[in-house]
This record gives C-alpha cells, structure tokens and sequence, in this order.
C-alpha cells in the first residue's frame, strides 16, 4: 500500500510535511472511474488521497489550484493539502476528509445543495468579452462543448442529429465556472455540512447545462418528486439563468444515452421507466433513442 512519504511532493501543508514520517493509517474507499481513493488517519485527522491510476490523466496541479481558490472563496469544497507524484509516476491529491455520498433527500437537503451549485456558478471568474486567454485563471480549462460531454458522438448518427440541431437552438454561454458532474455522489455530508468534491470536469461553461444535468441525474435515480423539488429550488436561488429549461433538459437527457450506450451509467427498470417517461414529454426528444 502507497505511504505518504513515498509519494514526491510538489505542493504539501507544511504541518502535514513535518509529520509524514509518522505512522499513519489508511484505507481504501469506493474507487471512482479515473482514480483510486484512499482515506488516510495521520495524528487522529482524516484526509483522503486521491490516485489517479486509472486512464483519466487530468492536470492535478490545476485542480490543486482550484480548490484553494474555492476554498478562500469559501465555497464548501475539499480543502487541497497536498498534491504530487507517486512511485508509479501517478499524480496524487491530497485534500480534507468530508464524509460520505449523500444518501437521505428531503426539501432542506435539496435547497442547501442547490444553493451550493448557485454559489459555484457565482464564483468570481465569470468571462467577459474583451478578456484575453492569458487574463483567464489557467487552472479553469475551456473545452468545445460538444466534444466535450459528447465524446464519440460521431458514432451515434441519430444522437449526433439531435444534438446538432438542438445547437441551433439554445445558445451555449461558457461564461461562468461550472462543476461538470454535480450529482449526489459528489456531494459528501458529516455532521450536517455538505462538501462538493471531484473537480475534474470543472471549466468554463453554460450553468444551464450544469442544473440541467444534477437536475435529470436527481430525477432518474431519486425520483420524479425529488427531482422537481430540487428544480424548484434551483429556480429559487438561480433567478433569471435557468432558461431554455427544456433545451438543456434534452442535452442532459441526451448525454446519459450516450454513456449508456457505451456502458458507463447505473441503470435499471425503474431508472429506465423515468428516462422513458422525460423522452415522452420532452418535445426535442424521441423514445425510440433508447
């Protein structure tokens, strides 16, 4: 198992560097996709250690980066320990333990993680027109966006068509910091706080596009009622930057078939009643794409 002293530290919390060398415990907890996660006990404090090990090779200085800026922005994320290299020349990150994935739903739950996604999105790094790519904070990447959440699409005529033509319609802004993935397996809770974690789709983005996803991805897998609770509140809080609702909504709906195509999605017979039923009432959306 990795130690924390074999690990080549290009960024650590000085107290933290003082004590490497000392005993300390970990254990494995559940994997992600992109990286091995380890939570880690050094003088009776938790972390957790990312590894990414995996095919994902993201820039983790960058992300480092971004979280202390979010962290002093105060934005409830991970604080950023530490990041390096380990022996298999991975990169790690070091960063706060902040419990585990939020499983229990309710109104209040749903109005504080849908007023920490607002708080995201109104994170101080917005694009204005006449700033150039060196004025932009280099740790937030900006990506096409259909390349981005539609990988492969190309091999998907019928997705692709769809989505080309929804294009036309809504018009992305990639004006605002977004998260790229915020679903509920992202959001950890101990003791009542609610902590956002894996910013490796963080960049500048469409925040319509960002509720749009949390939003179908709380309504497939918690239920219709959650999920148009948790809309509600997003309104709430969002004002006026959530239009073209029923655009996004196919966008999202969109990308899941994609990844579900390609298997990398959990699903279900209830999960694929909900999908079915959003196709039904979507009008830029067909049932028979399932």
């Amino acid at each position: 198992m990795i130690q924390l002293s074999s690990i080549r530290w290009v960024q650590l919390d000085e107290a933290i560097r003082q004590g490497i060398g000392q005993e300390h415990r970990m254990a494995p907890l559940k994997p992600g996709m992109e990286a091995d996660v380890m939570r880690v006990e050094l003088h009776d404090q938790p972390y957790v250690l990312k590894i990414w090990n995996k095919e994902s090779r993201p820039d983790i200085r960058k992300q480092y980066q971004l979280l202390h800026s979010l962290t002093q922005s105060g934005i409830q994320v991970s604080r950023p320990y530490g990041w390096g290299i380990d022996q298999h020349q991975n990169q790690v990150l070091l960063t706060s333990y902040d419990g585990v994935p939020v499983t229990r739903l309710d109104q209040e739950i749903l109005r504080r993680i849908a007023q920490n996604l607002n708080d995201i999105h109104q994170h101080p790094i917005g694009v204005k027109e006449s700033q150039t790519e060196e004025d932009k904070q280099d740790y937030i990447p900006h990506y096409n966006f259909v390349d981005y959440f539609f990988p492969q699409i190309t091999k998907h005529e019928d997705i692709h068509y769809i989505v080309h033509d929804l294009m036309k319609r809504v018009k992305i802004r990639q004006d605002h910091f977004i998260h790229g993935d915020y679903n509920l397996g992202n959001i950890v809770e101990i003791n009542g706080k609610y902590t956002v974690i894996d910013w490796t789709n963080g960049q500048y983005g469409d925040t319509r596009y960002d509720a749009a996803w949390s939003v179908f991805l709380i309504t497939i897998y918690n239920g219709e009622k959650y999920g148009m609770i948790y809309q509600a509140e997003l309104r709430a809080v969002a004002g006026n930057l959530l239009d073209e609702e029923e655009g996004f909504e196919a966008l999202a709906w969109l990308r899941w078939v994609l990844l579900s195509r390609e298997g990398d999605v959990p699903r279900n017979a209830e999960v694929m009643r909900r999908v079915l039923d959003i196709a039904t009432h979507n009008p830029y959306l067909q049932a028979d794409l399932l």
